[in-house]
């Protein structure tokens, strides 16, 4: 667990356009490391706002939050005056719409201003898609069921971060900013990796195939067990009486509680938790 007083990037400052999810993502996270971020939404707002106003609220809640329509001179020049004592500046719009911002090299008119730009296809930035879409490409849908977790944004944010750390370190040595481009499917693409290299998915080895990683039907739900090294497998394999066979492992969880075969985990040092859901069951 991270240190509260942990705050690397205190004294860095960064104003973000972007709305949606990759952006604030990473916009709170290098706030939690200590940047002071300014975000500034146009007069319509963030639709994260509208769709998961609480997920909105806690990105935000170390934010300070200012309303612009940058595409008025007056709003267009408040926005200036931020950006001349900013270290980094995050968009998530195309790149034709930056453009029109006079944004897409923003260095040129304040030199150590970086900018990190999120895109969504690296061959063809104005290609419209979301999440959904760069995971369709890359093997991480099981149709027809839509996915649980937001992959690509949600790698793409941590990406945006990194990229952005990494900006600051360049600009440490050679004084200047620069624009940097963050692309989401190149990010669903990552993910779809462990697909691609048969580590995941229908019949691979960590998507059914070994019985030691896997979910269990229990006497009042399911479980997962991960018991991947062979310690923790042949643990498994003591513990429960099983042959190492899904179906051995199958009947003896079948009678116990979630609980008791979390207890049962505990004592025995073994990765296997009862699988919950958000809500709390």
């Amino acid at each position: 667990m991270e240190e509260p007083t942990l705050r690397p990037l205190a004294g860095v400052e960064v104003v973000s356009l972007a709305v949606n999810l990759p952006g604030p993502l990473a916009a709170a996270r290098l706030a939690e490391l200590g940047a002071q971020v300014i975000k500034v939404e146009p007069p319509t707002g963030d639709p994260l706002a509208a769709a998961a106003p609480q997920w909105y609220e806690h990105l935000v809640a170390n934010q300070q939050v200012v309303t612009l329509d940058v595409k008025q001179d007056a709003d267009r020049a408040k926005l200036d005056e931020l950006l001349a004592t900013a270290d980094l500046l995050i968009t998530s719009m195309r790149p034709s719409a930056l453009a029109r911002l006079v944004l897409a090299q923003p260095q040129q008119r304040f030199p150590e201003l970086s900018l990190i730009e999120i895109i969504g296809h690296a061959d063809e930035p104005e290609v419209p898609g979301h999440d959904l879409n760069y995971q369709a490409v890359h093997g991480t849908l099981t149709p027809p069921h839509m996915p649980k977790v937001p992959i690509a944004d949600m790698l793409g944010a941590e990406r945006a971060v990194s990229t952005a750390l990494a900006a600051l370190v360049r600009r440490a040595t050679t004084g200047a900013g620069q624009p940097y481009r963050v692309a989401l499917e190149e990010a669903a693409a990552r993910a779809g990796d462990a697909v691609r290299y048969r580590l995941m998915g229908d019949g691979a080895v960590l998507g059914g195939a070994f019985p030691g990683y896997g979910i269990y039907e229990c006497a009042d739900g399911h479980v997962a067990l991960g018991a991947v090294e062979p310690h923790f497998f042949l643990g498994a394999l003591a513990t429960f009486g099983a042959d190492g066979t899904h179906e051995a492992f199958r009947k003896a969880f079948a009678d116990q509680t979630i609980a008791e075969l979390e207890t049962i985990a505990a004592r025995e040092d073994l990765p296997l938790n009862g699988i919950r859901r958000n809500n709390g069951e």
